[in-house]
This record gives structure tokens, C-alpha cells and sequence, in this order.
């Protein structure tokens, strides 16, 4: 008999892992507050959860519940609400309203506010890095950027190095001081992916203000000592604080805390790896891709197919890095996003399904410099191992045409130059000079090492 398999909340999270239960011959059963699926993708609001038998194993797929406190915002006599409660501009025509928070959630709503709204007012204490969908070119952003070569080339520069190049090539687009979008000196690098904001503050339509300090019936006093009058509705886009109203301590507790939760997935605490959580994740890249990733290691190791550390191990290693956090010796990156290559690699590897570079290039050269060079799209985890998928090679090798496609609706007469040439040059004009330029430093840092070896056995034989 298959072993059964509760998956709590039917959204993205939820809907990857029940089609990995299936592909793993797993039993199934959702559980879903709303009516409908695709949770907060679909706008829903949920209710509560019905009991679950308690032999049952878990693969819980997350919702967070807000929570938020401001001076005076109990006076506040216009509406009030969270990102999670709006749904639509419409309703919102004529007022004057101040979004609160400037992550993406904030951004869309500004910005879709902004088509109907008298004046919409955007709220941030930290600023951010506004990155546009599309890229040089016209190429879209994640495709271009999420490339394994780049991986490399971010782990073996200097942070400071790094920083000073991203941030040259955001401002390229538009200088982030003049519109009041630069973060705060001090904070740490964040951005947002959002093509229409800057306009949207370029004709006043959304207008920029610092951190909100307090509250009056009808206005809001902000940490710069300004004050902006007449605010019929206040829309937090705060975030969320997570919990597990269904589980029991000490296991709620530690679900919550990320340092808590093996590569972000199994709770340290359970001597049976009987629980996952799929989606508690913050990813610079496609958290649709990273969920199914997750469920794929999380229902193999149900099956007993992969196995996990020890939960004294887990602990211990959690406890211990816990204590240097509190103690300032360590910082807490368990709310920073994960870089999206390196985390995927690692699930992949748990799987046995991380694609060889090496491996390819002696094999099959071709794919080896796309998998390289090219996106790193979800098929490169399809090529072998569990799961392997047969056309895997295929669409990686013909991923742009499928991008390109929809776009040519129109043949421009004449191009200056084949497409296909203009399209490899920007996929690999600049990866091949970077590695160049790369290797050429090497070689000349190993060539100054050897010649002052040298010269320090030739001093010392004189």
C-alpha cells in the first residue's frame, strides 16, 4: 500500500508537491482553506484547517498571517488593510492612499492604485533596487542573469567588487537617488522586480516618502518630520509572520525559525523525517522552480530514497549556530534570499539530479556550453538522475526559440544582422571575455608568484 501523504494548503507550493507524491507512487490528499486553488496567486483568503489524522505524514505548504503595529493607527478613521485583503483598484477611484511597505507587493499595488487613485503615496524605510523584466536588449531579465557562469564569477569576486558593478549596471536604467528609491545607508542590498514604478514616480502619480512614524484620524506623520493630510486608506504591504497554528510545541516554534529547518525544508527537531515545509523560502529567481525541487527531495526522502543527517546532528549544528547569532559572533542570514543557483545545486545534489559541467563537456560539449553559459532553466535538472526527462537536452538546446516566438508577430524587412547571431553574441559575447579576462589574471598572478619564487631561491643560492 502507497504511503499517504497530507499536503496542508493547495497553492503553488501545494500543487508541486502533490504531482511529486504522484511521481513518486505517493497517496495524496490536499487540504485547502478557500473554495478554489493556487492560494495567494489566486487572491484567496483562507479560513482554517480541518483535523488531520495524526499518522499521517505532512508536507506542509505555508501561509503567513500579518501582523503589524504603528502609533496612532487605531485613531486612523479611513480604511485600513493588508496586501492579502486587496484585490482589485476598483473601489479605490478619487481617494488619497498611502501603501505601506516597498518589497514587490508594495510596488504592484502603488503602481495598479495609481491608475484610478487621486494620489497614491509609497512608504519605505530602507528603499530598494528596482530591477525591470526585461533586460539589454529586450531579453527577459531572469534568462539573462541566472546563468551558471555568472554564479561563478559573483563567488570568486570581492562583495565589494560585486556590489559596485550591480549597482552601476541598476542605475544604467534610471539613477535611483532621483527618484527616492536609493536604500539607506546601512542597509543591506534588496530589490524588487517592477517595469512600471519609475515612471509612475517620474509623472507623480506615485510619490515617494520615508518610513511612517505615527498616525492622526485623517493624516500621517512620517519620519522626516513631513505630515500628508487627507489619507482616506492605509494598504500595508508589510509582509508576513509565519506560523503553525496545527502543529503542537516545541515543533510550532521551531518551524517558525529558519535556522530550525534543514537546507530549508526538514524541521531538525523530528527523529523521523515525516514533516517538510515547501515554499518557506526567500529566492533571487523562480520560487516556482525551487518548491518543485523541494517537493521532489522531500517525497523521495518519505519513501526512504534519501536520507537526511541525524536529528541530534541537526540540532546540535541549529542550537550551536543559534547561539553565535545571539552572541554577535555570526550574523543571521535566515532572512536574506538565497542565491538561486547554489541553493537548487545543493537540493539537486541531495536528489541526484545536479547536472555535471564537466561530465557534459567530455560527452556532449554543445549542451555542456549552454548549461554553462546559457539560462539556468528548471531542464537542466531533468537531464539525469530521478526524474530524468528524455527532451531535456532538446529544450535546453531550443529554450530561446520558445522565449523568442511569441514576440514575432512582425518580420522586420531586412534585419542588419541574422537574429540568431545578434541573440548568441548577447547570450555569450560576455561571458567568453569575462572568463578571458579572468584566465588572463590568473595567468599573470601565477607567473608574478612563480618569478618572485625564483628570484627569492636565486637571492638566497647567491
Amino acid at each position: 500500500m502507497a504511503k499517504r501523504v497530507a499536503v496542508v494548503g493547495a497553492g503553488v507550493s501545494g500543487l508541486s508537491s502533490i504531482r511529486c507524491c504522484l511521481d513518486e507512487g505517493l497517496e495524496p490528499t490536499c487540504f485547502e482553506r478557500s473554495e478554489d486553488i493556487g492560494g495567494l496567486w489566486r487572491f484567496t483568503v483562507r479560513s482554517s484547517y480541518p483535523v488531520l489524522p495524526p499518522a499521517w505524514l505532512l508536507a506542509l505548504a505555508l501561509l503567513g498571517q500579518v501582523a503589524s503595529a504603528y502609533l496612532g493607527i487605531h485613531t486612523f478613521k479611513g480604511q485600513v488593510l493588508h496586501s492579502q485583503q486587496y484585490k482589485t483598484p476598483d473601489g479605490f477611484q478619487g481617494k488619497r492612499i498611502l501603501v505601506l511597505g516597498l518589497g514587490n507587493t508594495g510596488g504592484d499595488v502603488a503602481v495598479e492604485l495609481s491608475r484610478t487613485a487621486a494620489q497614491v503615496l509609497l512608504s519605505t524605510r530602507t528603499g530598494t533596487w528596482v530591477v525591470s523584466r526585461s533586460s539589454d536588449g529586450g531579453y527577459p531579465y531572469n534568462m539573462m542573469v541566472t546563468r551558471r557562469y555568472l554564479a561563478f564569477i559573483a563567488r570568486i569576486l570581492p562583495s565589494c567588487v560585486l556590489k559596485w558593478i550591480q549597482e552601476r549596471q541598476l542605475n544604467k536604467r534610471f539613477n535611483h537617488e532621483n527618484y527616492g528609491l536609493s536604500i539607506t545607508k546601512g542597509k543591506k542590498f534588496k530589490s524588487i522586480v517592477n517595469d512600471e514604478l519609475p515612471t509612475c514616480i517620474l509623472c507623480g502619480a506615485v510619490r515617494m516618502k520615508p518610513g511612517v512614524k505615527g498616525f492622526t484620524e485623517t493624516s500621517a506623520l512620517f519620519e522626516d518630520g513631513t505630515v500628508e493630510e487627507d489619507i482616506n486608506t492605509v494598504v500595508f504591504t508589510t509582509g508576513y509572520t509565519f506560523s503553525f497554528p496545527f502543529l503542537e510545541d516545541p515543533l510550532r516554534g521551531l518551524c517558525a525559525k529558519k535556522v530550525y529547518l534543514y537546507k530549508r525544508v526538514f524541521p531538525a527537531s523530528l527523529e523521523k523525517a515525516t514533516l517538510a515545509t515547501i515554499g518557506l523560502i526567500s529566492l533571487k529567481g523562480s520560487i516556482l522552480a525551487a518548491t518543485e525541487l523541494q517537493a521532489r527531495w522531500a517525497t523521495r526522502v518519505f519513501k526512504g530514497l534519501c536520507k537526511i543527517p541525524p536529528s541530534r546532528t541537526l540540532m546540535a549544528e541549529a542550537t550551536r549556530t543559534e547561539k553565535l547569532i545571539k552572541r554577535g559572533v555570526m550574523r543571521d542570514t535566515s532572512g536574506d534570499k538565497l542565491d538561486y543557483i547554489p541553493y537548487m545545486d545543493d537540493l539537486a545534489a541531495c536528489i541526484g539530479v545536479k547536472p555535471s559541467v564537466a561530465l557534459l563537456l567530455l560527452k556532449d560539449p554543445r549542451l555542456a556550453w549552454e548549461v554553462f553559459f546559457g539560462p539556468c532553466t528548471p531542464y537542466q535538472y531533468r537531464l539525469t538522475g530521478p526524474g530524468k526527462w528524455e527532451g531535456a537536452r532538446n529544450a535546453i538546446l531550443t529554450q530561446w526559440d520558445r522565449t523568442l516566438k511569441p514576440l514575432k508577430t512582425r518580420v522586420a524587412p531586412d534585419p542588419p544582422t541574422p537574429a540568431s547571431i545578434s541573440r548568441y553574441l548577447k547570450a555569450w559575447g560576455a561571458p567568453v571575455l569575462l572568463a578571458s579576462l579572468l584566465l588572463a589574471c590568473k595567468s599573470a598572478f601565477f607567473f608574478k608568484l612563480v618569478q618572485d619564487k625564483l628570484q627569492g631561491r636565486i637571492s638566497f643560492i647567491q
